[in-house]
């Protein structure tokens, strides 16, 4: 891929679950042209449709977004993966003379995009198999204390039960022979040089973001969440460990159809789960000092703040 010397201008637009970024993004791609770009690790699964809220196919149709439905829910999707589609999506965009508008709660992915990614390893299948057959048959443990050994960095930062990072973690260090923590010590390039304008969406008060995200799950219930997770693990390709199932939401529901927890301790785990997952981008967003402000939850008089924004910038980029 030819990449531009000079920066691309995008729009960044960041914000919690549950705060409304779709529709702003919708809403700048009907007065502005914008291309929407999704950075977020769940809709780029098929079949992660109502656990989601993914825009149905109606809305995708009318207002396309780019990396939705790009893997199935089988296939791991990296934050490489994301970051070579992204490149590319931001990269039509300007090809046609349109200004792409960045919008998603993965907060990883956006870091990535912007700052660059540390050379590392390609994903190893055999040696990924491998260490998968010896987490069966020897259990976490086992492995962790291995890692623990080749990268006792790593080691630390892991939470008890990553299966998957300890798992890449020795990935790394037997296909190249050097730990993942020193990988990451390499300088990071962004594939694509971008010129952002940052938006936040900041919900106030969180009691009522928190609200929002009850109801929201509780309208994905009536939709037929659950039955979605059952057709899911109808798949033999399917397993509870896959970075599609660990999504918060998918991750309770197969607990609950595993029998591990009845119909109401499921909802509640699945909700204190998306609450969580808003807590941690809240905290990722205070990272970002310079991005502009808005409480999706104030009423507005007049023209969206934002839109405004965006229209007054894209006169400067034109």
């Amino acid at each position: 891929m030819n990449i531009p010397s000079d920066p691309i201008p995008a729009i960044c637009l960041y914000g919690p679950t549950a705060s409304g970024k779709t529709d702003l993004a919708i809403e700048l791609s009907r007065q502005f042209g914008c291309d929407i770009i999704s950075v977020d690790s769940a809709l780029v699964y098929r079949g992660l449709d109502i656990g989601t809220a993914k825009p149905d196919s109606e809305t995708l149709a009318q207002w396309p977004h780019r990396l939705v439905d790009v893997a199935d829910a089988w296939q791991p999707f990296s934050v490489s993966d994301f970051c070579t589609e992204a490149a590319c999506a931001i990269r039509d965009s300007a090809a046609a003379g349109r200004v792409p508008v960045l919008v998603g709660g993965t907060m990883l992915y956006f870091r990535a995009l912007l700052n660059g990614l540390n050379a590392l390893p390609a994903a190893d299948p055999s040696i990924r198999s491998a260490l998968a057959s010896r987490l069966e048959s020897e259990g976490l443990d086992a492995l962790r204390r291995e890692l623990a050994q080749v990268d006792p960095a790593l080691n630390a930062r892991l939470a008890a039960n990553d299966r998957q990072r300890t798992l890449r973690g020795l990935e790394v260090w037997h296909g190249s022979g050097r730990s993942l923590s020193d990988w990451q010590q390499s300088p990071a390039v962004p594939l694509i040089p971008i010129r952002p304008l940052e938006l936040t969406l900041w919900p106030e008060p969180r009691t009522a973001l928190h609200q929002l995200i009850e109801t929201r799950f509780d309208a994905m219930l009536g939709a037929g969440f659950l039955d979605e997770v059952a057709a899911l693990r109808d798949d033999e390709r399917m397993h509870a460990e896959l970075p599609s199932m660990r999504s918060v939401g998918y991750r309770q529901a197969w607990q609950h159809l595993d029998g591990d927890c009845d119909f109401a301790e499921f909802r509640a785990r699945a909700i204190a789960a998306t609450r969580q997952l808003a807590k941690r981008q809240f905290t990722w967003l205070r990272q970002y000092p310079d991005a502009a402000r808005l409480n999706p939850y104030q009423p507005l008089a007049g023209e969206h703040p934002f839109v405004q924004r965006v229209g007054e910038w894209l006169e400067t980029v034109k």
